[in-house]
């Protein structure tokens, strides 16, 4: 018979663990459960995805080089055909071609001139590139900070519910351990998203920015040939 009673008890325990393993927290559950923090952390989230996601497509736009392009612009610069080498570059939406047309604008002038042209058409598309970035650095820093507000947030929640009721529980610290836990975890996994974004994102134009610099070096090299 008592055999009989622990297995009853086993089954019944074993069935109680099973109902409780099936509780699950929905999303909307953790961000609600997070505190006041989560919603600066929320609309910190939806600017860094916009802004890496922005970046991302105009600087893979700006990366898709025409192989044929400068060898292009040399074969019309040696037959004197300037007006087609300008129009390749306006039909070529890229920041090579926008030097490369800067460039081509200013021959006939002293060759420091064209140089200097070239130059600051190079920087002003390498800006172009980086705009929006800083706002990127920013969140990666000041993400983990919410996160830890939230932190302290849910540690005074504690300590109030504890003044109120008089006792430490379990079900009276509840609540701050969930503001605690969650407002530190979703400032961290923001602070690390951007953070990466952050530097993919600069490998990315750093790339773009060599290219940019080798265009302008050949196109240079090109006006010095000579004729």
């Amino acid at each position: 018979m008592s055999l009989l009673l622990q297995i009853t008890d086993s089954l019944t325990n074993g069935a109680a663990a099973a109902g409780a393993a099936e509780v699950h927290i929905s999303l909307l559950d953790l961000v609600q459960k997070g505190g006041w923090a989560m919603y600066p952390l929320g609309i910190l989230s939806v600017i860094a995805f916009y802004f890496i996601i922005e970046r991302f497509l105009v600087i893979i736009r700006a990366s898709k080089i025409d192989k044929n392009f400068m060898s292009n612009i040399r074969d019309y610069l040696i037959n004197g055909r300037m007006d087609a080498a300008t129009m390749l570059c306006k039909n070529t939406n890229t920041p090579i071609a926008r030097l490369v047309e800067k460039g081509i604008k200013r021959i006939g002038k002293p060759l420091k001139e064209v140089e200097s042209a070239v130059e600051s058409e190079g920087k002003l598309e390498l800006y172009k590139l980086e705009k929006n970035m800083n706002f990127l650095a920013i969140i990666s820093g000041i993400a983990p900070m919410f996160g830890f507000l939230g932190t302290i947030s849910g540690v005074i929640n504690i300590f109030f519910k504890i003044s109120q009721t008089g006792t430490f529980d379990l079900s009276v610290v509840s609540g701050g351990l969930y503001e605690k836990m969650i407002s530190s975890g979703a400032g961290l996994l923001l602070g690390i998203i951007a953070h990466v974004g952050f530097n993919l994102l600069n490998g990315m134009i750093d790339r773009v920015s060599y290219q940019v610099e080798r265009a302008a070096v050949e196109f240079i090299d090109l006006l010095n040939e000579p004729a």
